[in-house]
C-alpha cells in the first residue's frame, strides 16, 4: 500500500507541475496571432467556402475565357471561362487536406518509433537510427514523383510518399527530446516504484514534448503543402478538372503568356500566405516549447 501511495503522489506532483507550465507558456505574439488569424481563414475556406459559393467551379465556358472580374465572376474567368473563385474556395479543400494527411500520418507514426527506440534503446535504438538515416537520402518530392511513377498519378500515392518522407524529420526530433526527457530524475524516480515504460512514456514523456512535437508539425504542414502543390504543378497530383491551388498555378502559367495572370497569381498568393502563415506559427509555437524546457 505504501509503494502505491507513493506512486500516485510522486505521479501527482509530475502532474501538477505539467499543469502550472502550461498555465505560465508565454503568448504567440503578434505575429503569432496575425498568423493564425491568416492560416484560420484559410481552414474556414476549405470548410465552409464550398457552401457559400453557388458557381460549378468545372463548369466550362469557352465563349467565356479570361473574362476580367465582373458581378457574374468577382474574380473572373480562367483559359476555359471557369469561375477563379469558385475554384479557388474549392482548390482550398485538396491543398490544405494533402499536408495535413502527411503531416497527421508521419507525425504519429515517428511519435510512436522514436518514444519506442528511446524507451527499449541498444539495438533497436540503433536501427531506428540506421533506417531514419537511410530514409534522409531520398528527398520527399523525390520519393513522391517515384511513388506516383509507379503507382500512378494522383493525391493518395504522393501522401503516401511524402508521409514516408517527412517521419524521419519528427522522427529524429522526438527522439532527440524523449531521449533528454527520459533521463531526467523523475523518471528515475517512477521507474524505480515499478511504473510501466509504455505507461511513463505515454503518460509523463509524452505530454512533457508534446508542444515541440506541434511545432515541428506545424512548420512541416508548410512544406508539405509545397510538395504537394508542386506535384501538381507538373501533373503528378492532384488531377484535372479537380480544382487545386498548386494545379491552377500550372494550368495558368500559359495565362500569363497570353497577358491573363490572374489564375496563377491568385492561387500563388494563397500558397504563399498559407506557407508564410503556417511557418510564422511553428516559429512561434517552438519558442514556446524551447521556453518551457
Amino acid at each position: 500500500m505504501t509503494a502505491v501511495a507513493d506512486n500516485v503522489d510522486v505521479e501527482t506532483r509530475i502532474i501538477a507541475r505539467n499543469a502550472k507550465r502550461l498555465r505560465h507558456q508565454g503568448a504567440l505574439g503578434a505575429s503569432g496571432w496575425v498568423a493564425l488569424v491568416a492560416f484560420g481563414a484559410m481552414v474556414l475556406m476549405a470548410a465552409i467556402g464550398p457552401f457559400l459559393v453557388s458557381t460549378d467551379p468545372n463548369a466550362v465556358s469557352l465563349s467565356e475565357a479570361f473574362q476580367g472580374p465582373s458581378a457574374a465572376h468577382l474574380l473572373g474567368t480562367d483559359a476555359s471561362g471557369r469561375d477563379l473563385l469558385a475554384r479557388l474556395v474549392y482548390g482550398a479543400r485538396p491543398a490544405l487536406v494533402g499536408p495535413f494527411l502527411v503531416v497527421l500520418f508521419s507525425t504519429i507514426l515517428g511519435t510512436v518509433i522514436a518514444l519506442a527506440a528511446v524507451w527499449f534503446g541498444g539495438w533497436f535504438d540503433q536501427l531506428v537510427v540506421r533506417v531514419i538515416d537511410a530514409i534522409f537520402a531520398f528527398p520527399g518530392l523525390l520519393l513522391a514523383i517515384l511513388a506516383t511513377a509507379l503507382f500512378g498519378s494522383g493525391l493518395t500515392a504522393a501522401i503516401a510518399a511524402l508521409s514516408i518522407a517527412y517521419l524521419p524529420y519528427i522522427a529524429r526530433i522526438v527522439r532527440s527530446a524523449a531521449l533528454r526527457e527520459r533521463n531526467l530524475p523523475y523518471v528515475a524516480a517512477l521507474r524505480v516504484q515499478g511504473v510501466r515504460g509504455a505507461w511513463i512514456s505515454l503518460r509523463h514523456i509524452l505530454p512533457n514534448i508534446a508542444g515541440l512535437i506541434v511545432a515541428n508539425a506545424t512548420l512541416a504542414f508548410g512544406f508539405a503543402l509545397m510538395d504537394l502543390a508542386g506535384l501538381s504543378f507538373i501533373g503528378l497530383g492532384v488531377q484535372p478538372p479537380t480544382a487545386d491551388w498548386g494545379a491552377m498555378v500550372g494550368t495558368g502559367m500559359g495565362g500569363i503568356l497570353q497577358g491573363h495572370p490572374a489564375e496563377a497569381l491568385s492561387a500563388s498568393a494563397l500558397i504563399v500566405i498559407t506557407v508564410a502563415s503556417v511557418n510564422v506559427l511553428g516559429d512561434r509555437l517552438n519558442e514556446r516549447s524551447e521556453a518551457r524546457a
